[in-house]
Parts: C-alpha cells; sequence; structure tokens
C-alpha cells in the first residue's frame, strides 16, 4: 500500500538517497514543464505524444539516480540482483530495472488516465482550457514521476542498495 509520505520523507535519514531525490525532482521538473506547454497546443494527440516521449526518457533518467537501469543492475553481484528482484516484487513498479518502452509508460499513464482525457478535452477551450490543460499536464507528469521516485527509494531501502554517483543532469 503506498502512503501519503513524499518521496523525500521516505528517504529521511539517509543523506545519499534524499539527494538522489532532489536530482530526480529536478529532471522531474524539467520535463514536466515540457509537457505543460505541450498541453498547452490545441492539437489532438501532440500532448499524449509529448507526455509519451517524456516519460520514455524521464524514468531511466530517474532509475540511473538510483542505481536502476537494467546495465546497473546487471553489473550488481547476483545475491544483489535477487535482492532487488525481491523488493520490485514487493513494490510492484513496471518500469524500474527494465527497458522502458512506450507500452510501459502508456501502462504507467493508466494510472491518471481519466485526468489526461479531461485535459484533452479542456484544451479547445480558449485560454482558460488552455490554462486548464496545461496545468492538468504538468500535474499528471508530477505525479507519475513522484510515484516513480518513491518506487526507486522503497527498492533501494528493501534491497539495501548502494547508490551510484551522482550523474550530470540533462
Amino acid at each position: 500500500m503506498k502512503t501519503m509520505a513524499t518521496s523525500l520523507q521516505i528517504a529521511e535519514g539517509n543523506t545519499i538517497l534524499m539527494d538522489a531525490v532532489r536530482r530526480s525532482r529536478k529532471l522531474l521538473n524539467r520535463r514536466a514543464l515540457v509537457g505543460a506547454a505541450a498541453s498547452a497546443v490545441p492539437v489532438a494527440g501532440l500532448d499524449w505524444a509529448v507526455d509519451a516521449a517524456l516519460l520514455t526518457q524521464l524514468v531511466p533518467a530517474i532509475n540511473a539516480q538510483f542505481g536502476l537501469t537494467p546495465a546497473q543492475l546487471d553489473s550488481l553481484p547476483t545475491h544483489k540482483r535477487e535482492q532487488v528482484q525481491k523488493a520490485l516484487t514487493m513494490v510492484g513498479s513496471v518500469v524500474i530495472g527494465k527497458l522502458v518502452t512506450r507500452d510501459l509508460v502508456m501502462r504507467m499513464a493508466q494510472t491518471v488516465g481519466k485526468r489526461l482525457t479531461a485535459k484533452q478535452a479542456a484544451k479547445y477551450v480558449p485560454l482558460a482550457g488552455q490554462a486548464m490543460a496545461a496545468i492538468m499536464g504538468y500535474t499528471a507528469i508530477r505525479y507519475l514521476g513522484e510515484e516513480h521516485i518513491k518506487d526507486c527509494v522503497r527498492v533501494c531501502q528493501s534491497a539495501q542498495l548502494a547508490l551510484p554517483p551522482p550523474t550530470r543532469d540533462r
């Protein structure tokens, strides 16, 4: 069961994890702003395509901050990979440690599907509707990203995974 705690609250007490959360949130904020801008443009389907593209890039970038990309996991000793697999099963994430495809992103996005559908309809109302669509687009990506960051923190904690050195922000 997921709690209402933020990813920083879940990581509290572990400065390395908290730093990874902050770096991930910085990546998330940048991508969410781009998604919001695309959501405001009244072109059918553009926002869905942009959101999917953003998330397809964002999720692996967040995974990398926590040492949870497929390549990073493959380099772990067997016993540590098994611990991560158990943690993944407990957390229930479909995008940690996997090659992130459009299909995986769409499964992840089903979580906020109704909000995204309302965003599609709202954007056709001049100005106010476009502003609302932008806010909804930003919120949807932020929500998905924050939930993914929480999952990464939980997996690292459960598997007692040592995080890699910080990667450069893109």
